[in-house]
């Protein structure tokens, strides 16, 4: 019996989408047939119509269509003043949409930044919130103690969008009964569970604190230009976008875009500091020894890379 998956779209740019529909060799088409996966809806792919719809509703919410997989990008609506009414679905809010099909499904996932923690409207007028968390903190939409049928909490899959090969080696693994570990912010370990700053080529400047101060050099982005690739977790790095590049390979500093409280209240291209010592530091690193270190490893770096020089 093939696994069913039905997507549903939310507060959001449809973002997660497009990244889904990028996947190639094998393309989207091809992986879900390979998986044996069937989509029941999905608001971009499917055809059926209004009354189609309606009834697959239903049929899921009354226990007659198996769920396997909820898929849910953008974030959930709570305004105006709770009543979910500015995105609605048939009259109704969605909201309340959500919350019966995630009663009937196997797995529940949030796609992307906004579904996973909130986004871009937490904490604004459209009272949103993620489908399990509000920004950091455990609760969101359908409270702390929500699991799935299946047994598991939401799945947490960030980024703004989430990553091709992340949505795609989700969907494999619970379609074929893989066990996905996941963080304390129920993200899976496998893509998750390393900074962006791993396998970032700019870590040797990083490390002797070759700066820079402009776009496109080659130097750390770090200090000076607000990159989150030291304080982000995220496979930017290790998979590239497109297979071919990431922001920071292209001179772009990382924007965090795989954190609770992105998007951040402050600049992007700005390292906020005290002291020429940034304010939020690497993971695990303290204030008192990164001062220390820092100012040692800047005095001796090498002059290949004060120059700017790749080693070769």
């Amino acid at each position: 019996m093939p696994k069913t998956l039905y997507w549903l779209q939310c507060g959001g740019c449809g973002g997660d989408t497009m990244s889904a529909l990028s996947a190639e060799t094998p393309d989207l088409v091809e992986t879900l047939g390979h998986l044996d996966l069937e989509v029941l809806w999905h608001p971009s792919i499917s055809v059926g119509g209004h009354l189609e719809h309606r009834r697959l509703i239903e049929s899921i919410v009354n226990g007659k269509q198996r769920l396997d997989i909820l898929c849910v990008e953008g974030a959930v609506i709570r305004g105006p003043g709770g009543t979910g009414m500015y995105d609605k679905f048939a009259g109704e809010p969605k909201k309340n949409l959500l919350a019966r099909l995630a009663r009937q499904a196997q797995f529940v996932v949030a796609m992307g930044t906004c579904a996973s923690f909130g986004g871009i409207g937490a904490d604004s007028e459209v009272e949103a919130t993620g489908v399990q968390f509000h920004r950091a903190e455990k609760g969101g939409f359908l409270g702390t103690t929500f699991v799935s049928q299946g047994g598991t909490p939401v799945i947490n899959l960030p980024g703004c969008p989430c990553h091709t090969e992340v949505i795609v080696g989700a969907l494999t693994a619970l379609a074929t009964g893989e066990a996905l570990e996941l963080t304390g912010q129920q993200t899976p370990v496998e893509w998750y569970g390393l900074l962006i700053h791993q396998g970032c080529v700019r870590n040797e400047y990083h490390e002797y604190r070759v700066e820079e101060s402009d776009f496109g050099k080659k130097g750390c982005l770090f200090f000076h230009l607000g990159c989150h690739g030291p304080l982000a977790h995220g496979p930017c790095n290790k998979f590239l976008w497109g297979r071919r590049s990431s922001k920071t390979r292209v001179g772009v500093p990382c924007f965090g875009c795989t954190r609770p409280d992105f998007p951040q209240p402050h600049p992007f291209f700005y390292t906020r500091n005290i002291a020429d010592i940034p304010l939020e530091l690497p993971e695990g690193v303290d204030r008192a020894h990164y001062l220390a270190y820092k100012g040692m490893a800047a005095a001796a770096a090498p002059k290949r890379l004060q120059k700017r020089e790749t080693r070769v």
